[in-house]
């Protein structure tokens, strides 16, 4: 007897035991963060350390400092040229580095930037630490949202000083003059003038205010490469200031920096009410705790610890680039007109801004990737983001589809945010101005709204061909009045704004708008005037209607927006039963399309311009598909209306593994991950959602993929849905068993490849059993294929 409880109490040992250490093993989501991923490539605005969700501060290490691509943070590059605070789209500023001995600011980054090891580096989410070789320092950094806190540990027997380069090049824009003046022995305060850009039209102004824990002796200036000697304030261009500290011992020097568009004592009031202490520890851990919270809204089980890791270094991505610009307390720079002009967010009830301003990249792809992820995960995030883009259209009279520091850019084409809109209203996430919005959406695709302008078309507005759109159905290429602006490519604008306008036409049907609903759907049956059916593609047109000679289908740049005919002809995301009737019929376009992915395959699906190192321009989309840019990212799904979901599994889950799992420097996107667009992508991809349309539809659906993991939990937002979660089983997955064999929602059978919005965010259960072989019957009945706009 006494054996036998000897023996029971052993085993209950061995199972606590393991229990511990299994739990133990388990990681939480914001330690499987990958920062490193692809920090060899991409651009100025790709890598995130020591920052918060969407941070207006983006504080990291630069090696590379001219130019929009080859600039910021560099895995290969061998020397940190400083620590800069704001990494946005064609936004920079407030450059940083701590040095000792002689001090050599003055000469120039070729000559300050210090050598560095990734072997004595460490990064997490919100956190960095790296040793500054050249100089014996230990740089740590961790960020609030508009704060920057750096901990500084200075070697015995040297020089300490900080440096402030007010005249550098600084990614996508240099700097054209700084101000700098001494507060007490603590406190540093002024402002850096950034030049326009090509893309942002006007010098934007970054305020500064830069605090330290420790006196420092003085501030010292230089300009044009000449030191200048103790001042108490600077003024001017090619320059910078320096401080010193004193002692010769071992020291730690903890600085913050505050970060404002509007003014220094915005700066001040940012820096005062995010960090009112000087516990840099506590900073960084809160930082890793809500990155932790905003990872943990969907939950894994199941997969390699790789690729858990990757799939939270996707969702982290997701939630990166598109940077708040508005303070604390709610005031924001507007530069939509002659003037810049210092504007305000309506405030709550509690004296805190209703929402955020912000500042991307454009929405181009949006509707494939965060119209699905945020509006599912992050309803507030989406709502935050329609408000911004409805405050600057009060500002300046057009909703945006890509400001940078208040300022309109007019990046990319068409009116990329209307789908987004749209799909938000659709799913419930109304705490905007809906009519406000239809107002600004209607104006934006009529004559003097942003469709006639083109990439980067700041003063005139031809380079959207919207007056040949609507008169002749289709945009000419070329233009007859030549190039304006950037991406001036008839056929693809013709499918963008297609698109568009069936987005646009729902809202209209929503909002009971008939004559708006009817104009709007009838133009969004314009991508069939840029099918040749001769050629079997999708195919520029000149003005006369006459198709372009000669044609190539996979020639890039060419009448598609960064694209080729190829990759372009399946963008009518709105009506694929439309676009299969065009091709022969849905067998004759499925086949079409799965020879394209055979013929892709041989280069994993991507550009054979995108290259491991760097990003080659002109070899850029020559293929038949590219899962490393947004026009051809829908794709795999377009199997699922096809009848013919098992190549939908089979495709989507090769595209995963093979573009979308590395887990290193070298590689993770395969050319531009833009701003959490191919982030989101690959999240959608793993957990098996998608949605064609955009969720622009009156209904929203999710259509079925093949997820990666065996277990996924999406924990939704009670304040936007009813219920509390929603969870995706598989059973029987991995990847030979990658194709659906039979499903059910809610316990009851799904014999089709999709479902609707609203039963999802109802809450409930999707399981899916695996299996090596394709199941045809399940999801191929013709009448259950999801809908398009021909047929409904």
């Amino acid at each position: 007897m006494k054996q036998l409880k000897y023996l029971i109490l052993t085993w209950l040992l061995v199972i606590s035991g393991f229990t511990i250490l299994h739990s133990k093993e388990k990681k939480q989501p914001a330690e499987l963060v990958y920062p490193l991923l692809d920090a060899a490539n991409s651009r100025w605005f790709y890598f995130s350390s020591a920052t918060r969700p969407f941070g207006m501060v983006n504080l990291s290490p630069d090696m590379g400092v001219g130019g929009t691509w080859d600039s910021g943070y560099r895995y290969n590059q061998d020397t940190i040229n400083f620590f800069s605070h704001i990494h946005a789209w064609q936004l920079s500023g407030v450059p940083v580095l701590p040095t000792t001995g002689e001090f050599n600011g003055h000469l120039g980054t070729q000559n300050y930037g210090s050598a560095y090891s990734h072997e004595t580096e460490v990064i997490r989410a919100g956190y960095h630490s790296v040793e500054l070789e050249t100089y014996g320092i230990k740089a740590e950094l961790t960020s609030t949202i508009r704060v920057g806190f750096h901990r500084y540990s200075y070697p015995a027997g040297k020089e300490k000083y900080l440096l402030l380069d007010l005249g550098t090049m600084l990614g996508p824009s240099g700097t054209e003059s700084g101000y700098a003046k001494q507060i007490g022995n603590n406190e540093i305060a002024g402002y850096t003038l950034m030049e326009a850009t090509q893309r942002r039209p006007k010098p934007t102004s970054i305020y500064y205010v830069i605090s330290f824990d420790t006196p420092f002796e003085n501030m010292q200036a230089w300009q044009d490469s000449k030191l200048l000697g103790t001042k108490k304030e600077y003024d001017g261009s090619d320059g910078g200031v320096y401080v010193n500290f004193l002692g010769n011992e071992k020291q730690t020097i903890q600085m913050k920096v505050g970060i404002s568009y509007v003014s220094t004592d915005q700066a001040r009031l940012n820096m005062e009410a995010e960090i009112n202490h000087w516990d840099f520890d506590k900073v960084a851990q809160e930082s890793f705790n809500e990155w932790n919270n905003w990872l943990s809204r969907i939950e894994i089980e199941g997969g390699t610890e790789k690729e858990q890791s990757r799939f939270y270094t996707d969702l982290w991505h997701a939630l990166q680039g598109r940077r708040i610009i508005s303070d604390f307390n709610g005031q924001y720079c507007d530069m939509t007109g002659e003037k810049s002009r210092t504007r305000q967010i309506p405030l709550d009830e509690n004296g805190r801004p209703k929402f955020n301003h912000h500042n991307f990249d454009g929405f181009w792809g949006a509707q494939w990737t965060i119209n699905t992820l945020w509006h599912l995960v992050y309803p507030e995030v989406t709502e935050d983001f329609v408000n911004s883009m409805l405050m600057m259209y009060n500002d300046g009279g057009l909703i945006p589809r890509g400001p940078s520091g208040g300022n309109y850019t007019y990046v990319m084409t068409g009116a990329s945010s209307t789908p987004f809109i749209v799909s938000a209203y659709m799913k419930g996430i109304r705490g905007f101005d809906v009519e406000k919005a239809y107002e600004g959406m209607r104006k934006n695709a009529l004559p003097g709204g942003i469709m006639e302008k083109a990439g980067y078309e700041h003063k005139t507005n031809l380079g959207g061909g919207l007056k040949y759109y609507i008169e002749k159905g289709y945009v000419p290429y070329p233009l007859p009045e030549g190039r304006n602006g950037y991406h001036n490519e008839g056929a693809g604008q013709t499918l963008e704004y297609a698109y568009q306008d069936w987005c646009l036409a729902q809202m209209a049907k929503a909002l009971g708008k008939d004559d708006d609903f009817q104009m709007f759907t009838k133009r969004a049956g314009n991508y069939k005037n840029v099918w040749n059916e001769n050629a079997g593609w999708m195919r520029p047109r000149q003005l006369d209607g006459n198709w372009i000679e000669p044609f190539d289908p996979i020639l890039s740049h060419h009448g598609f927006v960064g694209s080729t005919a190829a990759q372009s002809t399946w963008f009518v995301p709105h009506d694929m039963n439309g676009l299969f009737t065009l091709m022969g019929g849905t067998e004759k376009a499925a086949r079409k399309l799965n020879q394209q992915f055979h013929i892709a395959d041989v280069h994993n699906f991507i550009s054979k311009g995108f290259k491991s190192d760097k990003f080659v321009e002109k070899a850029r989309h020559n293929t038949y598909l590219n899962y490393g840019n947004q026009p051809s990212m829908q794709v795999g799904f377009i199997f699922n209306y096809t009848g013919q979901p098992w190549l939908t599994q089979y495709w989507t889950r090769e595209v995963t593994e093979r573009i979308y799992s590395h887990l290193d420097p070298q590689n993770g996107y395969n050319g531009d991950e833009d701003q959490g667009l191919m982030g989101s992508l690959a999240v959608l991809l793993k957990i098996g959602l998608f949605e064609m349309r955009g969720g622009a539809a009156i209904d929203p659906i999710y259509e079925i993929g093949s997820p990666i993991f065996d277990k996924i939990t999406i924990h939704l937002n009670k304040d936007f849905y009813g219920g509390e979660k929603f969870i995706i089983e598989t059973k029987n997955n991995s990847s030979e068993n990658r194709y659906i064999q039979s499903a059910s929602l809610n316990g009851n059978t799904l014999n089709k490849s999709w479902f609707l919005h609203k039963v999802l965010v109802d809450g409930g259960k999707l399981i899916l059993n695996m299996g090596d072989k394709p199941a045809k019957n399940w999801g191929s009945y013709p009448k259950l294929l999801p809908p398009s706009m021909s047929g409904e």
